[in-house]
C-alpha cells in the first residue's frame, strides 16, 4: 500500500449545463434558463512520472474541465488526450511545470490466476482514499459494458467512486483499472471488475 496508494487519484469531471425553467413562468416573460453545475468523481491511476493518469471512459464523459487530486492534497488542472468509448479507457495528462510523479507499474503478461490476492485503491463516495483487500474470483468475465470481454472479477470491495482505481497485486503492480460492480443495492455486493493492465 505504501508503495502504490500514492499514485492513485482522485478525478474531478466539471460541466456546466442550462438548466430549463418551467414553461409557466416562461409565458410571463419570467424564467431565465439558469446555468448548472454538474460534477462526477472517480479514481485513476499515475502511470508514467511525467503526469499520465489512467482512469476511465465513464469518469470523465461529458467533461468540460478536469481536476486531479493527488494522495497528498496536490491539485493539478488536466486534460484529456484519449478517450475511448468502446473499451472505458480514458488517458489524461496533468498540467504542471515539469514535476516528476509517483507511478505503478504495469504487471506485464496474462500471468494471473484466480485466487491472486489484490488490493483495490481508489476513492468510493468521495470519502477519500481507500484500500479494500480481496481475491481474484475469475478471469475472463463478459458483463457487457464494453465491446470486450475480458474482465477480472474481483470479491474486494468496489463502490462508486472507485472507477478508474487501481486493482493491485501483492508485487505492487496494477494488475487492472477497478471498472464496475455487480449490485441490487448500489454498493460493493463482492461482485467487481476490473479491465486488465494487459488491455
Amino acid at each position: 500500500v505504501k508503495q502504490t496508494a500514492p499514485a492513485v487519484v482522485n478525478v474531478y469531471a466539471r460541466r456546466v449545463t442550462r438548466q430549463q425553467v418551467d414553461p409557466f413562468w416562461q409565458l410571463f416573460g419570467g424564467g431565465v434558463p439558469q446555468a448548472r453545475v454538474e460534477q462526477s468523481l472517480g479514481s485513476g491511476v499515475i502511470v508514467r512520472a511525467d503526469g499520465i493518469v489512467v482512469t476511465n471512459n465513464h469518469v470523465v464523459q461529458g467533461g468540460q474541465e478536469f481536476m486531479v487530486v493527488l494522495n497528498d492534497r496536490r491539485e493539478f488542472p488536466a486534460k484529456v488526450l484519449l478517450a475511448d468509448e468502446r473499451s472505458d479507457l480514458a488517458i489524461l495528462k496533468l498540467d504542471t511545470t515539469g514535476q516528476k510523479f509517483p507511478t505503478i507499474n504495469l504487471q506485464e503478461g496474462h500471468n494471473l490466476e484466480v485466487g491472486d490476492l489484490v488490493l483495490a485503491i481508489g476513492n468510493p463516495f468521495g470519502v477519500g482514499q481507500t484500500v479494500t483487500n480481496g481475491i481474484i474470483s475469475a478471469l475472463g468475465r463478459n458483463i457487457g459494458l464494453t465491446a470486450y470481454a475480458d474482465f477480472i472479477q474481483t470479491d474486494a470491495s468496489i463502490n462508486p467512486g472507485n472507477s478508474g482505481g487501481a486493482l493491485v497485486n501483492m508485487d505492487g503492480k496494477l494488475v487492472g483499472m477497478n471498472s464496475a460492480i455487480l449490485s441490487r443495492s448500489g454498493g460493493s455486493m463482492g461482485i467487481g471488475f476490473a479491465i486488465p493492465s494487459s488491455m
